[in-house]
């Protein structure tokens, strides 16, 4: 999942769409239930499918294949708290599974339900660590504490091997790193290949990026970066064949020291836009201005949820947490909602740590005039 991908999801589709969401379970035996009550769940489309007059034979048949392959493509053995899969009919399908609970429910609309994978996304810190050696060249996707490597867009990328004498022989050894001759300008074009593969990444999903490595590799990286990398921290050291959990450990202090950064920034933001009356606070009146289009940039603590209750021409939010009120007027978490409105309208969305924005009602918006 990254963020064009959201982007894509979020747009309409030809009816009928279906989205069916479920909550899952990590062990047993709570995830032995996992397959039935799934099971259930499709036949639950089947049937809607079936009953809809709008909805020819050949249509529900596609949706059906597509939400079987999409099924197909997710292990419950090893699931996390819920499942989303998406269908449509000319086959397309997608199945994710997230780190928070869903509402277990069928969607059959011209979209796909993609509430809880927006949230899901928003929520959940994510960045990119690119490690760098003479051997082999790594990026690594880091979210929820943990890192997995991306095999995607070239990577791992590695030196093209030597010909030895002119021989036809590959080297059976990878050139090291050096100032002259022809390792040297091997290396050089590794490390070109390295920045402009990253380069098309982070164009496509902007994250913060650490970078690990020795310092002559970091600097050479440094020299070939392209328009859309900005790296966010550094670790210094060889970490050729570390392990994930070693990596994510090396990079904790300066992802620590950038969120920092990026805090002091976003609270000087809001006062600068408090001073030319471009500022909200609040929810209910970040939650109107949104409405209207006008958020530019939403800033919201990460563990801010509120459920809310609408009534005529007002918003009344709720104590607890989502899913703890029930009724028409009810908005289970309005932050929630107002973050997937503000992305909608092609606004920025940045969460900061709890307790950030006690003097801004947990949460702030820029908006555009």
């Amino acid at each position: 999942m990254d963020a064009t991908t959201l982007s894509e999801l979020r747009k309409p589709r030809t009816y009928p769409a279906v989205s069916v969401l479920m909550p899952t379970h990590r062990a047993l035996p709570e995830n032995r239930q996992d397959p039935i009550r799934l099971r259930n769940l499709l036949a639950e489309v089947r049937r809607r499918l079936r009953d809809d007059i709008r909805v020819t034979a050949d249509a529900a048949d596609q949706v059906m294949r597509a939400l079987d392959r999409a099924a197909g493509e997710i292990d419950l053995r090893h699931a996390s708290e819920g499942l989303v899969l998406f269908a449509a009919p000319d086959g397309e399908h997608h199945a994710f599974t997230i780190g928070q609970p869903v509402d277990e429910r069928v969607v059959v609309d011209t979209g796909f339900a993609t509430r809880d994978l927006v949230a899901d996304y928003t929520r959940t810190p994510r960045y990119w660590l690119l490690s760098l050696s003479d051997h082999r060249n790594r990026l690594w996707d880091g979210h929820d504490g943990h890192l997995s490597e991306h095999t995607r867009n070239g990577f791992p990328i590695e030196p093209e091997p030597i010909d030895e004498a002119g021989s036809g022989r590959a080297a059976r050894r990878p050139a090291r790193g050096g100032d002259g001759g022809g390792d040297g300008e091997r290396h050089r074009q590794t490390v070109r290949e390295v920045a402009s593969a990253v380069d098309r990444v982070l164009a496509r999903d902007r994250r913060p990026l650490i970078i690990a490595g020795v310092t002559r590799h970091q600097a050479l990286f440094d020299e070939m970066s392209g328009p859309n990398t900005t790296v966010a921290g550094r670790v210094d050291g060889s970490f050729e064949g570390a392990s994930p959990s070693t990596l994510a450990e090396a990079a904790r202090p300066a992802l620590a020291a950038y969120d920092d950064l990026r805090e002091v920034g976003v609270l000087a933001e809001l006062e600068a836009a408090r001073s030319i009356q471009r500022y909200a606070g609040g929810l209910c009146e970040v939650t109107r201005l949104v409405e209207e289009g006008r958020g530019e940039h939403l800033v919201v603590e990460r563990g801010y949820y509120a459920p809310a209750v609408r009534t005529p021409g007002e918003l009344v939010p709720m104590d607890g947490m989502p899913g703890v009120l029930r009724g028409a007027d009810v908005v289970d978490d309005a932050v929630d909602d107002v973050i997937e409105t503000v992305l909608e309208y092609g606004g920025e969305v940045t969460f900061v740590s709890d307790g950030f924005l006690v003097d801004h009602g947990r949460i702030a918006l820029v908006t555009r005039y």
